[in-house]
């Protein structure tokens, strides 16, 4: 009776333990998105504000003078969710006008946390800062993650007020993932980032740090119940062309290249029915999305992954689900046409891809011990195939994979099942098995090889605890995938021991609110080749050390490293110790992160094959400032490793420079400049390894008006310099380039 007597008291004030929906009068005009909440629907809208801190600690209340409450008003075409967040220092929120998906915790922002499916295994997620800036992508539940990288067609705007600020967030039905009949309730979790020197995140749903994901308690909207009923049958049709016009100058010191070109391209997306999306692009220029961070290569096996920012491949990630050992959508180097059809249902999902790629590119031929590099310059299809069935704590999934050659019969494919199975709330299994059917040409032989990956996953009150087995063949290949070493099998396990909130005192005294201790180990070794023998031990490696969590969004670690790697199948293991710290903290407003990470101790130099004192470093600052009415971005980062000649001399020394500016001139217009560098410096010792002297740089000058979600223009210029061998000669290109891309749609 007593616990009725409160729910009824908790309605009777408009005040929702859970979050309620509203539907206005069906004459009643949409909401004018502006921020304010002072129209009458909000006076209506029952308020849920029964939000926890999630961040520094969790359980606990909200502190005095930031209360935040949520809203849900229904459109006939949308969801409207308005936040109200106090704050008893409304001078001192932190709302930087920022880059599309750059709202991070460094910053005052809310988020809105979205799964229209129900079932908590992916969810959609908006940010929007205290100055409108926009952030979205989706959360994947099986592998706790966030990915920025989907675009969504969404309408924010805030409004600062005496006492803190108010956001007003439009989600379009549209835009929104799920299944035509028979789903879930539609589930949601706001959450509102407070970084002042406890850096708190406050979330409307009960969330404890001893869940497997962070989307595993959304709650239930209630008030939903024929949404999906009623629009699930709405269509949408969007068609964006863009033009881009290119002036290109090549020279190498002995000739120069002059080439002026325009190209027309577009993307389409088809949505006839909920649970259907069907995507288009033609002829795409992508040579302008944001330039990739550099990355040390001179003395590593293995090829770098890079991850994707192309807007074509981001439509269902959610879906696909897959490591980049089943696909790897950066494989595709220079798409001339691509197709994409993606259904989701209520116990099932699917999506399946085709595109031509005209080269361009490099193939990976990955080993146990290094990774073959050989140029693509043939066109080709490739293919992928994905669809998942989901239970209530069982997931099934199967892959095919395909990429043949228009020229030479080239052809690999590949043939997967997976499976998660979270038997409990405490822990999960995932497994996937995949076998590759490879000929280099119409004459040459086939060849077949096999990929098993299984992990599992416990957390329990105080400790964590993964395994992961993984086995390469010698023969497996994946020209729409990413296999960073093939012939090699890979056991993997840590122990987490989460100590929670502590307090050292004395001469080297800290604070932190988690703390955690661990080990971390791992053993590589051969499959069997018939140029390498099976069982040889390629890495083992042993990290003992601790990590903590501080106020000013402060991250720091540091471990010993009792670790023996391998140059090749003909060389002995060598020992090579070392000591590995990090610290990340966000020391002022206007110095959002500072970044330092380091290395110290005895480095393998794998061309040599030898072992020397080295280091490596990586420091990163970014600054965040107004200048007037303006505001300025600025990051830099440093990336250094360096070895030792075992007479003291410098080996090799291998570095990467970025320093990207970005100049807001207002919420639509951008100026972005970006230098980046590489240099990579053997000086030789007079012995077998030769002398290098390998640099590159590229300079970037961007100007752009964003109109609204894909329309844009953007105008520019670019040079690439490098050297890329010694003796060469410098090698040149410059560019000048514009580029505008609008929308119709209905």
């Amino acid at each position: 009776m007593q616990m009725l007597a409160l729910a009824l008291g908790v309605a009777a004030s408009g005040v929702s333990a859970q979050p309620q929906a509203f539907r206005p009068a069906a004459d009643t005009p949409p909401l004018r998105i502006d921020g304010r909440l002072d129209e009458a629907a909000w006076q209506s809208a029952p308020v849920h504000d029964a939000f926890v801190q999630y961040l520094p600690r969790d359980r606990q209340p909200v502190p005095e003078g930031y209360r935040t409450t949520m809203q849900i008003v229904v459109e006939e075409h949308a969801l409207v969710v308005g936040i109200r967040a106090w704050d008893p220092r409304p001078d001192e929120i932190r709302a930087p006008l920022m880059r599309r998906d750059k709202v991070l915790r460094d910053q005052d922002f809310v988020s809105v946390v979205i799964d229209p499916v129900g079932t908590r295994r992916s969810a959609q997620f908006v940010r929007i800062n205290a100055a409108g800036v926009v952030a979205d992508g989706m959360f994947i539940a099986a592998t706790d993650t966030e990915d920025f990288a989907p675009d969504f067609e969404v309408d924010a705007a805030t409004q600062r007020l005496a006492d803190g600020y108010s956001v007003e967030l439009r989600l379009p039905l549209m835009t929104l993932r799920y299944p035509y009949e028979g789903g879930a309730p539609w589930r949601i979790m706001a959450a509102r980032s407070i970084p002042r020197e406890s850096s708190i995140l406050l979330l409307s749903a009960p969330l404890t740090k001893d869940a497997l994901n962070f989307i595993a308690e959304l709650q239930p909207i209630a008030g939903l119940e024929d949404i999906a009923e009623r629009v699930r049958s709405h269509g949408l049709l969007s068609v964006r062309p863009e033009l881009t016009l290119r002036s290109t100058r090549r020279s190498d010191g002995l000739a120069t290249q002059r080439e002026s070109r325009g190209a027309l391209g577009a993307e389409i997306k088809w949505r006839p029915r909920a649970d259907w999306v069907f995507d288009a692009t033609l002829n795409p220029d992508f040579s302008q999305v944001e330039l990739d961070v550099p990355q040390l290569a001179g003395n590593t096996r293995f090829a770098l992954s890079v991850p994707e920012k192309r807007p074509f491949f981001l439509e269902s990630t959610d879906v696909i689900d897959l490591p980049l050992a089943a696909f790897y959508s950066r494989s595709v180097t220079d798409p001339g046409w691509g197709l994409r059809a993606t259904w989701r249902g209520t116990r099932a999902d699917a999506t399946a891809l085709s595109l031509r790629d005209d080269g361009g590119g490099l193939l990976l031929r990955p080993g146990p011990y290094a990774t073959d590099v050989l140029l693509q310059d043939r066109r080709s299809q490739a293919t992928l195939l994905r669809g998942r069935w989901h239970g209530e704590s069982f997931t099934a999934g199967t892959l095919l994979s395909q990429r043949d050659e228009s020229d030479g019969g080239a052809s690999n494919r590949v043939a997967g099942v997976d499976m998660v199975w979270r038997p409990s709330d405490e822990q999960q299994w995932r497994a996937r098995a995949m076998s590759s059917r490879s000929r280099d040409g119409d004459t040459s032989p086939g060849r077949s090889g096999h990929h098993l990956n299984a992990a599992w996953w416990m957390r329990v009150p105080g400790w964590n605890l993964t395994a992961e087995a993984t086995e390469v063949s010698p023969r497996f290949r994946n020209d729409n995938g990413f296999v960073e070493q093939a012939g090699a099998r890979v056991l993997q396990t840590e122990l987490i021991r989460r100590w929670g909130e502590v307090a050292v005192p004395g001469p080297l005294a800290f604070s932190a609110h988690e703390f955690e201790t661990y080990l971390w180990m791992q053993h590589k070794s051969t499959v069997a080749d018939h140029d390498v023998p099976g069982g040889q031990t390629i890495g083992r490696y042993a990290h003992a050390g601790i990590w903590l969590a501080a106020s000013r969004n402060t991250e720091a670690w540091v471990h010993a490293q009792f670790d023996a790697e391998r140059a090749r199948s003909d060389t002995p293991l060598r020992s090579v110790p070392a000591i590995a710290a990090s610290y990340s903290v966000n020391p002022v407003p206007w110095l959002t992160k500072l970044h330092v990470e380091s290395t110290v101790g005895r480095r393998l130099d794998v061309e040599a094959d030898r072992v020397g004192r080295g280091s490596e470093l990586l420091l990163e600052l970014n600054l965040r400032a107004p200048l007037g009415a303006l505001w300025l971005e600025s990051e830099q980062r440093l990336e250094q490793n360096r070895i030792a000649a075992p007479d003291g001399r410098r080996a090799l020394t291998d570095t990467a420079l970025q320093w990207l500016l970005v100049l807001h001139l207002d919420a639509r217009d951008s100026l972005r400049a970006v230098w980046q560098g590489t240099r990579f410096v053997r000086p030789g010792t007079g012995e077998s390894v030769p002398a290098a002297d390998l640099r590159g740089q590229t300079t970037s000058l961007v100007f752009l008006r964003r109109f609204g979600l894909g329309r844009n223009l953007s105008m520019g210029l670019s040079r690439q310099t490098g050297r890329p061998a010694p003796g060469q000669a410098r090698q040149v290109e410059n560019e000048l380039f514009a580029k505008v891309s609008f929308e119709f749609g209905q």
